[in-house]
């Protein structure tokens, strides 16, 4: 597997991206760069397997007070099968790559669940209940290794 960025102007009509889910990334990516500027590397990535997406992971925007936050997904069929977690691994080397200093967070909705797992296998701690704007209340992690 492979991490390849989602960049502003990508080519929406390469084949590996005529799936809904891809389309539905695409839909969401010009009004998430905008809120979260486009900093290199502090983008989205496609999970990518075989020629095919599989996945999305990326930071929630460039650091900030020397913090940045991880969030990833995979698309439904693809569930279980450990892109989540590769996913994870490798937003943390770029991060770690680009700033070795950077706090490395994530959050997750306020319950055990696969993302929870996936968190605490790969070095993150929950800490407190924040707010998120999309999930509400939510669990924060920071990566503690």
């Amino acid at each position: 597997m492979t991490l390849k960025p989602i960049l502003i102007d990508e080519d929406r009509t390469q084949s590996m991206y005529a799936n809904t889910f891809c389309q539905n990334i695409f839909k969401s990516y010009p009004e998430y760069y905008f809120k979260t500027g486009y900093n290199l590397p502090w983008i989205g990535y496609f999970v990518i397997r075989e020629f095919q997406v599989v996945g999305v992971g990326g930071f929630v925007g460039q650091p900030k007070n020397n913090r940045v936050e991880i969030a990833y997904g995979t698309s439904k069929e693809f569930e279980g099968q450990g892109i989540a977690s590769f996913a994870c691994q490798q937003l943390i080397k770029i991060a770690k790559a680009a700033d070795s200093n950077v706090l490395i967070t994530a959050k997750t909705a306020p319950e055990q669940n696969a993302s929870t797992k996936i968190l605490a296998r790969n070095g993150f701690e929950f800490t407190k209940v924040v707010q998120d704007d999309d999930i509400g209340n939510a669990w924060e992690w920071v990566l503690t290794t």
